[in-house]
C-alpha cells in the first residue's frame, strides 16, 4: 500500500514582501525553502508553521489567487491573542466558536487567499 503525505497547498502571490510581512512576520511561519529560475525570476517559497507547509508561488498559473485552506492548531484563541500582540497593520484578527464544533479564524492574506486556523472545541 502507498503512504500517502498530508497535502500541501499552493497559495498564489503577488507581492513577495507583503507575502513574507504577512506569513513570516505576523503570522509566525518560517522558510522551509526559496527558488527562483534566475535573479528576476518570480519566487517560489515553502512556509511551515509547526507541521503545517504551505507553497507561495508568484509563478502564473501555479494557483488562483482567491483559495482557502483550513489549518488545525491547538488553541484558536490563544493564537489569535499572539497576533493580536503584533500589531500587525493590516489585519486585526478575531474568532469564533461555531455550532458546528470548532472555534475558527480566518485571515486574508495580500493575494486574497483564504487561511482559516481552526480548533476542536471540546
Amino acid at each position: 500500500m502507498m503512504n500517502a503525505k498530508p497535502p500541501v497547498p499552493i497559495l498564489r502571490s503577488f507581492d513577495e514582501a507583503a507575502a513574507r510581512a504577512f506569513y513570516l512576520d505576523f503570522l509566525g511561519f518560517e522558510i522551509g525553502f526559496e527558488h527562483r529560475f534566475g535573479p528576476d525570476a518570480p519566487l517560489y517559497m515553502g512556509v511551515r508553521l509547526g507541521e503545517c507547509e504551505l507553497h507561495i508561488s508568484e509563478h502564473y498559473g501555479d494557483a488562483s489567487p482567491g483559495g482557502a485552506v483550513r489549518i488545525e492548531i491547538d488553541d484558536v484563541a490563544a493564537y489569535c491573542a499572539a497576533l493580536n500582540a503584533n500589531a500587525y497593520k493590516f489585519a486585526k484578527p478575531g474568532f469564533q466558536n461555531q455550532e458546528w464544533g470548532w472555534c475558527e479564524m480566518t485571515l486574508t492574506d495580500p493575494a486574497k487567499n483564504r487561511i482559516i486556523f481552526c480548533s476542536a472545541l471540546t
